[in-house]
């Protein structure tokens, strides 16, 4: 089998032991990748325990500029004994495999259709240290250095972000350094360099930043106004108030009192967090909760109490694999439904559906200016791939001349002068009530809020009338949402198209490669990616256009499919399903396949040979 030759483009995958520092070496390794201006995606894979169980770190690197995860490894960097079977076999044939070969292995172990690459490094780590933690970590490093030597890694960007890593702790910079030699040293003393796989200077990063969906969410939320946060631990939203509690404490404190202009409340469980954050916003706070989908299922009361009350609230989904505990530290986008119709009784909840950690950021902050102007709860819908996983995006941009929208609120001189207020009375047409905030007037305003049936005055009542016009009027103002949030992204095919693709979320970067699979094979296929619900009225007519439209999402059950089906009158024969949910990311070619068997079928396109992987 003749070895993998490709120039920045392949798949490496680090097995490792959680808790053995792996981590930074692995980030060091698709960093450095980056500072050569060669794009890499790389995907954290972890236990959900302390440490001990196998953990994966895979970096594809795509000059191209592909940020989707692919099917297959190109190069194995096998340093867990536990899991060697299964990580030999993910190697694609004409592959490598690196091993730590201290201990020989019989050729019983390998594959005769890989290339294999022993380092002795447990071997140079007890020669060279003393201390058991040093041998541990600097392992780490020395594989990277051997690695940069096989690859053509530059080793003066490592060196650079090593002395970045321990700015503050500069003595630690030389060590680093000198594992890093030692490693290169051996691998070009004793291996045969540089293998097929090579990283060559290129210039597609562009001006793009590095950072994940948790973190860019997180200081979207502070240029959204968010001044208090009260959330309860759980993988994988944790990250996401911790990076709101990092950038409060540096744009959030007054630089002349040093007083915190800002709460953060770590409660009992989820349930209190909502409640939390309903009281808040009540008061006219801009607040939020960060979660997943057992604590979305925990707030369902008090979802239903702030949408019926009608109060403003934002939610950070950060969805995991469900039900039940599931798979806390997977990926899947299964939390649609629940998260839209949260609650008992007839509910609608606004989700907003970013892509990527720019998308995260703005519509964080575009989230607390829609639930003020809708005075509703509005979830984020992130994914663990995007909130935890880093990668390249857009830089972050912001208007300074950006005022905040706090929607419809009464003034104290407005009351005082004798205008009408009704806190659940609907005087402009568009489904949203005036409201004041809490102190605003002595004996008018802000306390009028309910939970229970009542007419427009707030004024308790069970007559059926009153509450049909309520239910009816928050109707109103779920069809005025559909004009607030962000509309669809369309890309054309540069053919006419008889066959669509609707995506959201982390699916959108395999879903943009799939199309240019597709297209290589003749394929012509219009694609749309929902970034918000309620639907915009181009989805409907996006759908219209095409004889088949294919929904690519993340869950078992098609929920995003049932939603277009149930609220727009869809057909259900003409949305197709294409579904993942094992808990790891969704391939391109996994988009593909399925897509060009039905062109066949149709007779778009004689189908001449499988869709290639997107190698």
């Amino acid at each position: 089998m003749k070895p993998i030759e490709r120039v920045n483009d392949f798949v490496i995958r680090f097995a490792n032991v959680n808790g053995s520092g792996s981590a930074s070496a692995n980030a060091l390794f698709a960093r450095a990748i980056m500072r050569m201006g060669v794009p890499a995606t790389p995907r954290n894979i972890f236990p959900s325990n302390i440490q001990g169980l196998p953990t994966w770190y895979e970096v594809r690197v795509s000059e191209a500029g592909w940020l989707g995860a692919r099917d297959g490894v190109d190069l194995m960097v096998a340093m867990n004994p536990q899991t060697w079977e299964r990580d030999v076999q993910s190697i694609l044939p004409g592959g490598y495999l690196f091993y730590d070969s201290t201990k020989p292995l019989p050729a019983t172990r390998f594959r005769p259709d890989i290339t294999v690459l022993g380092v002795p490094l447990t071997a140079m780590c007890n020669a060279e240290y003393s201390d058991p933690r040093q041998r541990q970590l600097f392992r780490n490093i020395i594989y990277v250095g051997a690695l940069s030597v096989l690859l053509e890694i530059d080793p003066e960007a490592v060196a650079q972000l090593l002395s970045e890593q321990f700015h503050a702790k500069e003595k630690l910079v030389a060590p680093n350094l000198h594992a890093f030699e030692l490693g290169r040293r051996w691998a070009q003393e004793n291996l045969p360099c540089p293998i097929g796989l090579r990283v060559r200077r290129a210039g597609t990063v562009g001006d793009r930043i590095f950072i994940d969906g948790n973190t860019a969410a997180g200081l979207g939320a502070v240029y959204g106004g968010a001044t208090v946060c009260a959330w309860y631990p759980i993988t994988p939203s944790t990250s996401l108030a911790e990076a709101f509690i990092r950038y409060c404490n540096r744009f959030r404190i007054d630089p002349a009192t040093g007083e915190k202009r800002f709460g953060i409340l770590q409660a009992e469980d989820e349930l209190a967090s909502i409640g939390m954050v309903i009281g808040a916003a009540w008061n006219g706070a801009r607040a939020f909760t960060a979660t997943s989908g057992p604590g979305v299922s925990l707030m369902q009361e008090f979802l239903g109490l702030a949408y019926f009350a009608e109060i403003p609230a934002v939610i950070f989904d950060v969805q995991r694999a469900g039900p039940s505990t599931g798979m806390p530290t997977r990926t899947q986008q299964c939390d649609l439904l629940s998260a839209a119709y949260a609650s008992h009784g007839d509910t609608k909840h606004v989700l907003l559906l970013p892509e990527d950690p720019h998308e995260c950021f703005e519509m964080a902050a575009q989230a607390f200016d829609l639930a003020d102007r809708l005075q509703t709860p509005v979830f984020v819908m992130l994914d663990l791939d995007i909130g935890m996983n880093e990668r390249l995006c857009r830089p972050f941009a912001w208007d300074d001349a950006k005022r905040m929208d706090r929607g419809k609120v009464m003034t104290a001189a407005e009351l005082e002068a004798g205008r009408d207020f009704g806190r659940y009375l609907d005087v402009d047409g568009d489904g949203i009530p005036y409201r004041t905030y809490p102190g605003t007037h002595p004996s008018r305003g802000g306390f009028f809020t309910r939970g229970t049936s009542r007419d427009e005055y707030a004024r308790y009542t069970e007559d059926g009338a009153p509450y049909l016009r309520n239910m009816e009027r928050l109707l109103r103002k779920f069809a005025t949402a559909r004009k607030l949030v962000p509309a669809p992204v369309r890309n054309d095919a540069a053919t006419p198209a008889r066959l669509g693709a609707i995506c959201y979320g982390s699916t959108g970067p395999a879903m943009d490669e799939a199309a240019a699979l597709l297209a290589a094979e003749g394929v012509a296929l219009d694609r749309m990616r929902i970034r918000a619900f309620p639907f915009h009225d181009d989805v409907a007519a996006f759908i219209a256009a095409h004889e088949r439209v294919f929904v690519i999402e993340q869950n078992r059950d098609g929920q995003l499919r049932s939603m277009l089906v149930n609220e727009l009158e869809i057909d259900p024969k003409k949305l197709v399903r294409v579904l993942h949910y094992d808990g790891t990311p969704i391939t391109a070619r996994h988009i593909a396949g399925p897509i060009a068997e039905l062109a066949a079928e149709m007779r778009i396109v004689p189908l001449r040979r499988p869709v290639p992987a997107a190698e």
